[in-house]
């Protein structure tokens, strides 16, 4: 057997075991399974994805099995793997593999521990599924795949209402943008007769440039199937317009939050763009939506990161922020860059979010940033990991020495391939990334500053004071109010590190293969080599221009939060309704609640009230019932018992026969 059928198999089978034996087994069983067989996977994966950046392994397609056979539409069930796939195999499986061993420590108190190792499997296999597709449907299959596993994930505490209500939220959302993709591989399959990726890529240069009607216009055959394809991806990745359900998502237990933020369902979308992107090449007008969207999703989620409170929101506005910069990447043509940073986003997103759960963990479950403080002191191995992930996303680095941490590499890359492009919308998204670094690192170090430095305000939580019993030694302390912050077990630990070691030294050690070397790509996306080269050439300030930026982003949190703690509360007053707007997130889910919720309600009490009780329950069963209930009253006259009424009524019958027939 191929080593991909066990990457891809073995979360799955651990799933189904762990599921279906939930509390008949121990929960150490389900955890040991999923975890186990999650860290195999990883193993496997690298194995696979190295001899790729040797330059030692070719593309290959492995069978499973026949699949669908029905008229022209023909397909197998077949796993692709090729340079692409090894990076997303390796992505998914040493980041799925740590969330597991970190769920360990972080759920360890929870009664439905199988049943969540069990999910957070099945969400890898499902990831998986959708990689390794050599086909639109099987991609597909995948793609609801980790939506139903994320609707689990999400709603996981399902007794909680806020929680009930992200997951479905989620949901919904993304089956609006699933429309788009569906429609996008019905059009495809109408276009070029097939589903099999691999043909549908050769013959989509023949049809640039052809026409087609569409809702009675004639428009560009490709831009018309590419930007459906990417209304699917705005919803998985939450770009822009389909971005509502992402923050929401943080009602699930963190270590779902790094799943799904860092190495799953919201990086899908651009796997797809770059998976097409010989497609995609050819739909000059759908490449200008991508990179205009990605840039307007990057400063959006970018300006509102920066006046939220909860510690897990934050980083989720950042992942939203960071997906733009991967699609407006792809949008200009840099596929392989847009891959870098989905390669480098995952390992210090990833720390982040797990570094964020063991701050929560520490903090009795506070989430709000303005209860902590000072926490360094208390939990140094938090503080140091969560260090390196924030000067891995705010992209330290320097270019003439050439050194710098994960996000310097791939972040960097996108802003100058940006400016190398020259093209309107390029140079939008150029100013728009340069804006959006400068306030990455505003809301970073903002967050480091609340959490670490600083005097301690736990003090004034009444959450952590209420669900902390006190001896009567803590509770005759001032200083902290009777409770200590403690560092995480070794099993939340263990991850930290180790994605502090990705976070760190990612970007110095892939840079030359994912930028540099077509022979890397080997023809997995498309690589413009004369962008790459043009990338290159750039004027030394705007290479410099993340760094200048990420500099004085810095300064400003430190002036606002060490140096004169009063100076933000100031601006955030004097700017009145600027801050408001950003702070209630541009209001987008006050505009939809207007436009589509409350309309939508409104149109089913109508249904349910006039339409289903007032007409169909009123002449159907009602009605019906009604009539029975007259008939046998009727009925119950006619029977007397009286042999003269029976013979009367037969006579009159009798009479109104012969007089029918005669007339």
């Amino acid at each position: 057997m191929h080593p991909i059928h066990f990457i891809v198999f073995l979360p799955l089978l651990a799933a189904i075991v762990g599921g279906l034996t939930n509390k008949a087994a121990p929960a150490v069983f389900t955890k040991g399974l999923t975890t186990g067989a999650l860290f195999v996977a990883a193993v496997l994966s690298w194995m696979v994805f190295l001899p790729f950046v040797a330059g030692t392994a070719e593309a290959q397609v492995v069978p499973v099995l026949q699949w669908v056979q029905s008229g022209t539409l023909s397909f197998d069930w077949a796993l692709r793997v090729d340079t692409l796939t090894a990076v997303m195999l390796v992505v998914i499986t040493t980041v799925s593999a740590l969330v597991h061993l970190y769920s360990w420590g972080y759920m360890e108190e929870d009664p439905d521990q199988p049943r969540f190792f069990a999910y957070l499997s099945l969400f890898t296999f499902a990831m998986l599924m959708l990689v390794t597709a050599d086909n639109l449907v099987q991609m597909f299959f995948g793609w609801e795949g980790v939506g139903l596993a994320s609707y689990l994930l999400i709603g996981f505490w399902f007794k909680k209402p806020s929680a009930n209500a992200a997951a479905i939220k989620a949901f919904v959302v993304n089956r609006v943008g699933d429309l788009g993709f569906m429609l996008g591989i019905f059009g495809t399959f109408l276009v070029f007769g097939t589903v099999d990726i691999p043909r549908i890529l050769e013959m989509a240069p023949a049809m640039s440039g052809s026409d087609i009607t569409f809702m009675g216009m004639r428009l560009y055959t490709m831009d018309i199937l590419c930007i459906l394809l990417f209304i699917g991806a705005m919803g998985k990745s939450a770009q822009l317009g389909l971005h509502t359900w992402l923050p929401d998502a943080m009602e699930g237990p963190t270590p779902v939050s790094a799943l799904i933020h860092a190495a799953t369902m919201v990086t899908a979308g651009v796997f797809m763009v770059c998976r097409l992107s010989p497609m995609f090449e050819t739909a000059p007008v759908a490449l200008g939506v991508v990179t205009f969207i990605g840039a307007a999703t990057c400063i959006f989620a970018a300006t509102v990161g920066t006046t939220q409170w909860d510690i897990k929101r934050v980083i989720a506005y950042s992942t939203c922020s960071q997906l733009g910069y991967m699609f407006f990447a792809a949008g200009v043509g840099a596929y392989g860059a847009a891959m870098f940073h989905l390669f480098t986003h995952a390992f210090f997103k990833a720390l982040l979010f797990l570094g964020a759960g063991s701050v929560i963990h520490a903090m009795h479950h506070e989430q709000d940033m303005r209860y902590y403080g000072g926490l360094r002191k208390h939990i140094p191995l938090t503080f140091y990991a969560m260090l390196a992930g924030t000067l891995a996303i705010t992209g330290l680095g320097v270019y003439h020495l050439g050194v710098g941490f994960a996000g310097f590499w791939s972040k960097d890359a996108i802003i100058e391939v940006a400016f190398a492009r020259g093209t309107e919308v390029a140079s939008f998204a150029f100013w728009m990334g340069v804006f959006a670094a400068l306030l990455t690192s505003f809301y970073s170090w903002r967050l480091m500053f609340l959490t670490f430095w600083g005097k301690p305000r736990w003090i004034e939580s009444e959450h952590i004071q209420h669900s902390v019993h006190k001896t009567p030694e803590q509770a005759g302390e001032d200083t902290t109010g009777g409770y200590h912050p403690h560092e995480s077990p070794v099993s939340m630990l263990i991850p930290l590190g180790v994605l502090t070691v990705g976070a760190i030294a990612a970007g110095q050690v892939f840079a030359p293969a994912f930028l540099d070397s077509a022979d890397f790509w080997d023809g997995s996306i498309f690589y413009n080599e004369p962008l790459i080269h043009a990338m290159h050439g750039v004027p030394v300030l705007v290479k410099y221009a993340a760094f200048i930026v990420m500099l004085l982003g810095f300064v400003i949190a430190w002036y606002g939060y060490i140096r004169n703690t009063a100076f933000p509360a100031k601006v955030a007053e004097q700017l009145g309704p600027v801050y408001r707007f950003l702070y209630n997130k541009w209001y987008f889910d006050e505009l939809y609640d207007r436009i589509f919720v409350r309309p939508a309600f409104w149109i089913g009490r109508q249904l349910w009230q006039r339409g289903d009780v007032g007409i169909i329950d009123r002449f159907g069963p009602n009605g019906a019932a009604w009539v029975v209930e007259r008939g046998v009253g009727v009925a119950k006259r006619v029977q007397s018992g009286y042999l003269t009424s029976y013979a009367l009524i037969m006579l009159l019958g009798l009479v109104a026969a012969v007089t029918w027939i005669l007339m």
